[in-house]
This record gives structure tokens, C-alpha cells and sequence, in this order.
């Protein structure tokens, strides 16, 4: 009865966040969006316009959340183009989606949201006694009713237009038996690794082999040294004008006061309690009943409260507590129903009630316990107020001063000196700055408009100053190249050591093919001079030690005439050669069979759903532009790079 809504109230924010609101974000944009330019617009969505400050928004949301699963983890990891990308292309199916639904006509009824919000345990916290909407919690995330009931409406709609495709997947049997005899067939088979490191101690190159290969345009680009330039650079931030802002004392102390409850331990309670039950539904009759026995137990403890435990254990109707004597333990205001914690607070440690109805019935309530309530010292919480007062004046001065350092980087474009005096920031410099920095760690210098805009070839010939760029909320940056040097390739003498390295990784990786590539022929022609080590199982199913390239080849090779053979190429790690023998009879049960199938029709589901909602973004029209672009087009070069063999 009592599973008190306080042993709850920390998580029901994070609840709310991640099953409530969704994070379409087309409320309230859309029309706004059709009279923007496209300055700022990273995407469009059938005619619609996402603007960068949404691209960051969804991006902070995003990393909000993968800090709060992963709080360890490094969030320089967050400030890379991918998660970035992941961000932007969430965004972007939260628009087509949206589109979708509303070209569909996909709205949900009215009746089926009261149904959903009633039935459906992941709003169970969200429903009062009796059924109807805890409203208090939703004002907590500034949220009306009508608000909730348009943001779950929208969830649902948007849902219905990848559901439908995702719940008709169905695999044929063909593509069934197929599937499961890739994943449950095993083979024999025998094979041998041979690593580069095998060969290097023969390797002994002239200086006329590695000029060639130093000269050979497939190898130009290893030896390339990226543009660089050294670079003066302007920071303005909240925390730099936090520094500068003088806080009133008298200011501090009269924040303390009138926010007093911040800054105290809310007051509990302990209290026990013998309950006489009489449910709303009970009789007039039933209810006299009731309090007539409670008054008798009042009667027995005002005259002797020592057996007060006792009593509640014979008598409370409340299984939670009478076995521990009535005891409730410690709970804060908003725990208890009403009636219940008046009776609580407003009574000293060791007084009892009178009887008290609730909805429950006739309570007798000992207080047992008093803590917190108490505000704790002005000088202990000092410098947190003195840190929030510092945060507010800071913001209220951001606008002001942003504006003139972005005006000041703009009206002396030759130097960034005059406006680091007149706003007395510090004028940094730093070295061997790179445009493409990949995992190099730039600091504000990392950031991709920041670098396009300060290498971009008419501002850096001249030496100007980029634009006061956003690098971060309520962070600007400007920055200037002092010394550029363009992409080279250094003379030979200069890297011959690091050509001889290549050279050398090179030819082994080449002198183990060639080693496996003789053996191959010699054993195939005499197997019985085969030198390989013993027969292993291979399946899809099981883990192996073997390298996946292996694993997979051995299971690809065709079994229509075996023993067969095959050179494996592992890349840096050299070859591998392998000796596929027999196929073993396939082991597997009826059960596993129906897995598999319900697996299958899953997957393809999944698949269809994924190819549905591409037709969906070329039927909007989606279009990456800007940065949007640039960081599309990255993600794609990446993800060619990874799949080249």
C-alpha cells in the first residue's frame, strides 16, 4: 500500500525524458524555416529547412544522454565528425518521418491515446490512484497535458509509418535453409599463417630501389607532409567574462535568503502507524465500524505508547508495516497522502495523533523521527551562489561584448591584436596548426568551420581574420594564419629511413604471398609433402582463434570437390593458406530451425523498412547542404575507405 512515490522522484526525470519526449523536434521550426536563407541550413526535408542551431541542439541532446549511459566516457569522443554525422541524419529522419506521417494521414485518435496512457506500464508513473494524469510531474519538464498528449500522439503516428513494413518481414524458405546452413555448417579444414616479419631479415634493399619506390606515384601520398601554419588566435567565452565580473556581497546574502530552501536538507519524517482499513467504496456502516476500533487502539496506546509496536503488529491492516510494528521509516513531504502527512508534520518527535482518515482508512500515527529541514551555514554555500551570480552576469554581458568582438575581427581584418586589448583577452599562438588534424588533439582549433574558413586560400594569403566563428555555446573564436606552409614532400635524404621502413613492410607482406602461393602449388600437385598443422572445425556458429578472413574464405570455397585450396590475404598480416577437407553432417534442431526463421523474417523486416524509408527520403527529397554537406561527404569517404579491400 505504502510504496511511496519518493523512493522514485530522482529518475522520474530521466524517465520522462526518454520515454515521453521524443526528440522530433518539428514543432514550432517549420514554418519558421520557409523564410530563412539558406545561411545556416545544414539539410532540407520536402521544402524544409534545418538550421545549424538545430543540428547542435540534436547533437547536446545526443551527448547528454550518451553521458548519462557511459558517464567515463572520453568527451573528446562526442566532438567527432561521426557522432556528429550520426546526429545530423537523426535529425533529418525525424523530418521525413514527420513528413511521412502527415502526407499519410497517420493521426491517432483520441480514444486510442487515453487507452495507451491507461494500459501501457511505461506510464505507469505518470498515472494518479485513480487513472488520470499526474499533471505535478509533467510541469516539472515544463509540460501542459495538451503538450504530453500532442508529443505522444506524434510518437505514435510517426511510428506507424516504419511499423507496418517492419512487422510484414518474411523470409523464404529457401532463403531460410540457405541462411541457417551459412550459419550452422562446419568444415574440416587445415591452414597455415605466414606473417611478413618471416621474411625481412632477407630483405636488404640497394638506395636505388628505395628512390623508386620513393618516386613511384602509388606511394607519393605516404611520404606527403599535410599544409600547417602557425596560427594567432582570439577566444571569447562565459568563462573568461566570469573572471572579470565583481559580485555585491549585500547581493550574495540576499540571493541566500530568498532562495533559503535551495540550500537546505529537506525534512523527514519517521513515523509508525496502525491502519484500520475502510476503503472509499465501504458502507457508512463499515466506516463507523472502523473508526470506532481505531478510536479503542487510541485509547490502549495514549495510555501506554510503549506498546504501540505490539498493537500495529496484531491489528494494522498494512502488511507493508505492521510486521516491523508499524514502523514506515524516514519520508519527505508529498510521500503520504495528504491527511496522513499533515497529522506527521505537524507533530514533535514522540507525540501521537488523533485518528486521521484517509482514503485508506483510520490511521493512528506516532512520530518517531525528525531530521533534515535545517539550511545549511551562508559561508558554506558562498562560492556555489557566487558561481551562479557570476554565470548570470556573465550572460547578461555575452550579447554585448560578443558583439563588438565580432564587429572588431571584422573592422581590422590584418590583426586580432586591437581587439584582444579593447576586450583584454588573451592573444594566443600556436604551431604546426593542421587543416585536417584527424585524431590530433587541436583544442578550439579542431573545429572543421573554424579550419575551412582559416585556411581558406584568399583570407590566408592575405593574412586576414577568419569571422568570429561559434566553436561552442557561448564560445567565439577568430583566428589569423601567421606562417603557412603548404602540403610537400620532403627530399629523399630527409625520409629515406621512413622509406626504408615502408619499403621493407612492403616487400614482406609480397614475400609471403609468394611463399604461400609456392606451397599451394607444390602441396596441391604432391599433398603428400603438405606440411600443415592439424584439422580444426570452422563454423559461423562457434567462436574460433582463427583471423575472420580466414574463417570466412575457408566457408565461402565451394565444397562441390574437395580437398580445395585457397591463398588467404590478410593484409599487413601477411597470407594465410588453407586446406578445406570435408564438410561435417549438419547437427540441428527443429526448435533451432524455428528460430532461425523467426530471426530471418525479423531481419528482413528490418531491411525492407530501411529501404522504405530511403525511397521516403528521395521521394522528400533530402539535401545536405553547407556544413551539412561537408560532413556527409566525410562520413561517405570514410565508410569507402573501411570497405576497400
Amino acid at each position: 500500500m505504502f510504496d511511496f512515490v519518493r523512493k522514485h522522484n530522482r529518475i522520474l526525470q530521466g524517465i520522462l525524458v526518454l520515454l515521453i519526449l521524443p526528440s522530433f523536434v518539428v514543432f514550432g521550426i517549420q514554418g519558421y524555416s520557409k523564410f530563412m536563407n539558406d545561411d545556416g541550413v545544414v539539410a532540407k526535408v520536402a521544402g524544409q529547412k534545418i538550421t545549424q542551431a538545430e543540428w547542435d541542439q540534436a547533437h547536446r541532446r545526443m551527448v547528454e544522454r550518451a553521458r548519462a549511459q557511459q558517464p567515463d566516457a572520453d568527451p573528446s569522443l562526442f566532438d567527432k565528425p561521426q557522432y556528429k554525422q550520426l546526429a545530423l541524419d537523426s535529425l533529418v529522419r525525424e523530418y521525413v518521418m514527420s513528413a511521412a506521417a502527415r502526407d499519410q494521414n497517420l493521426r491517432v485518435p483520441d480514444a486510442r491515446l487515453v487507452r495507451l496512457f491507461a494500459t501501457d506500464e511505461q506510464f505507469a508513473f505518470l498515472r494518479n490512484p485513480d487513472g488520470s494524469l499526474n499533471k505535478e510531474i509533467l510541469q516539472t519538464q515544463g509540460m501542459s497535458a495538451a503538450q504530453f498528449a500532442d508529443r505522444l500522439r506524434l510518437d505514435l503516428s510517426v511510428n506507424q509509418v516504419l511499423g507496418g513494413v517492419i512487422g510484414t518481414g518474411v523470409s523464404s524458405k529457401l532463403a531460410n535453409r540457405l541462411a541457417v546452413d551459412a550459419l550452422f555448417q562446419v568444415r574440416d579444414v587445415q591452414w597455415m599463417k605466414f606473417e611478413p616479419k618471416q621474411y625481412v631479415a632477407q630483405l636488404n634493399p640497394t638506395v636505388d630501389q628505395l628512390k623508386a619506390f620513393y618516386s613511384d606515384p602509388a606511394h607519393s601520398k605516404e611520404f606527403m607532409v599535410p599544409e600547417k601554419a602557425d596560427v594567432q588566435y582570439v577566444q571569447l567565452d562565459l568563462d573568461t567574462l566570469k573572471k572579470r565580473v565583481s559580485v555585491n556581497e549585500e547581493e550574495l546574502r540576499r540571493s541566500y535568503q530568498e532562495n533559503l530552501s535551495h540550500y537546505s536538507t529537506p525534512e523527514e519524517r519517521r513515523a509508525s502507524h496502525i491502519l484500520i482499513k475502510a476503503e472509499k467504496s465501504a458502507t457508512a456502516a463499515q466506516k463507523q465500524a472502523a473508526r470506532a476500533k481505531a478510536e479503542q487502539l487510541l485509547v490502549q496506546v495514549k495510555k501506554n505508547p510503549a506498546l504501540f509496536g505490539e498493537l500495529a503488529k496484531k491489528n494494522s491492516d498494512d502488511p507493508g508495516s505492521a510486521a516491523n510494528g508499524g514502523d514506515l521509516d524516514y519520508f519527505g513531504r508529498g510521500a503520504m497522502v495528504k491527511p496522513f502527512e499533515d497529522a506527521a508534520f505537524s507533530r514533535k518527535e514522540g507525540e501521537i495523533s488523533g485518528v486521521v482518515e484517509s482514503d485508506f482508512g483510520f490511521h493512528i500515527i506516532m512520530v518517531t523521527g525528525i531530521r533534515g529541514g535545517t539550511a545549511q551555514a551562508f559561508e558554506t554555500v558562498r562560492p556555489q551562489i557566487e558561481e551562479e551570480a557570476r554565470k548570470q552576469l556573465a550572460q547578461r554581458q555575452y550579447a554585448e561584448v560578443a558583439e563588438k568582438f565580432t564587429n572588431g575581427v571584422y573592422e581590422q581584418s590584418d590583426s586580432l591584436k586591437p581587439v584582444a586589448d579593447e576586450l583584454k583577452l588573451p592573444l594566443q599562438t600556436v604551431s604546426d596548426v593542421l587543416h585536417n588534424p584527424g585524431a590530433k588533439d587541436q583544442g578550439v582549433l579542431s573545429n572543421r568551420r573554424l579550419l575551412d574558413a582559416l585556411f581558406d586560400e584568399s583570407s590566408r594569403a592575405k593574412g586576414r581574420n577568419t569571422e568570429a566563428i561559434e566553436v561552442g555555446p557561448n564560445k567565439l573564436v577568430s583566428a589569423r594564419i601567421v606562417k603557412y606552409t603548404p602540403a610537400n614532400k620532403p627530399a629523399f635524404e630527409q625520409v629515406q629511413a621512413q622509406v626504408r621502413e615502408r619499403w621493407v613492410a612492403a616487400e614482406s607482406i609480397k614475400a609471403a604471398h609468394q611463399d604461400a602461393e609456392q606451397k599451394l602449388a607444390l602441396w596441391k600437385q604432391s599433398p603428400e609433402k603438405a606440411k600443415l598443422p592439424a584439422p580444426v572445425q570452422m563454423s559461423r556458429r562457434l567462436m574460433f582463434a582463427q583471423p575472420p578472413a580466414v574463417l570466412d574464405a575457408a566457408l565461402r570455397m565451394s565444397d562441390k570437390q574437395l580437398p580445395n585450396w585457397a591463398v588467404v590475404d590478410l593484409g599487413a598480416d601477411g597470407a594465410a593458406l588453407i586446406k578445406v577437407n570435408k564438410v561435417l553432417p549438419l547437427q540441428i534442431a527443429p526448435q533451432e530451425v524455428q528460430e532461425t526463421e523467426n530471426q530471418f523474417a525479423g531481419y528482413w523486416g528490418r531491411a525492407e523498412a530501411e529501404a522504405y524509408y530511403q525511397s521516403l527520403k528521395r521521394k522528400y527529397k533530402v539535401e545536405f547542404v553547407n556544413e551539412g554537406k561537408i560532413i556527409e561527404d566525410k562520413a561517405a569517404d570514410a565508410q569507402k575507405m573501411a570497405s576497400a579491400p
